[in-house]
């Protein structure tokens, strides 16, 4: 009788490791597949509110909007046209004729723009006899140059700010 008995406590063990390495397979792939969904969600949420920021969408709601970027009067300065002799390689003269605005914040700033013309204009013409028609080519070259400029023009009137250039006319010949 004891070997029957010890004969069914094996068979038992035997069901309870068979069940039990059935349980533990099945856990993991329960938890590898709730890793993979939990992933996916995480994924999802992150990449939907990337492009959403992104593409401005959320600015509202994060007080980002251009609202309290756009001042409440601007005012345009024309700047006389410039025309400068561009520096060449091959000898061969080209030149630069351009026709700029800048656009200031409040009218206040016009009288003290106006007090520093001749440095503005001094230091455009110094920079732009420098550039090369290489230089200007394509938008990336215009930008460069028109980021350049209001940098230079911010120095020179360092009590007044300049929001930005604006090209009314470029023509390099």
């Amino acid at each position: 009788m004891s070997d029957v008995a010890a004969d069914d406590e094996i068979e038992d063990d035997e069901d309870e490791g068979e069940a039990g390495e059935g349980g533990s397979a099945g856990g993991l792939l329960a938890n590898k597949r709730l890793i993979i969904i939990v992933a996916a969600v995480v994924l999802l949420l992150g990449g939907g509110g990337g492009g959403a920021y992104f593409m401005g969408l959320l600015d509202p709601l994060l007080g980002l909007g251009n609202a309290a970027d756009v001042p409440d009067r601007v005012v345009f300065l024309d700047l006389p046209e410039m025309v400068v002799n561009l520096e060449s390689t091959n000898g061969k003269p080209s030149y630069l004729r351009v026709q700029l605005s800048l656009e200031l914040d409040e009218g206040a700033d016009m009288a003290g723009l106006q007090k520093f013309m001749p440095r503005v204009i001094d230091q455009f013409q110094v920079y732009l006899r420098e550039l090369r028609a290489d230089d200007l080519q394509g938008s990336a070259g215009i930008y460069r140059l028109k980021e350049e400029l209001l940098r230079r023009i911010n120095v020179a009137v360092h009590p007044v700010v300049v929001r930005d250039v604006l090209f009314k006319e470029m023509l390099i010949q």
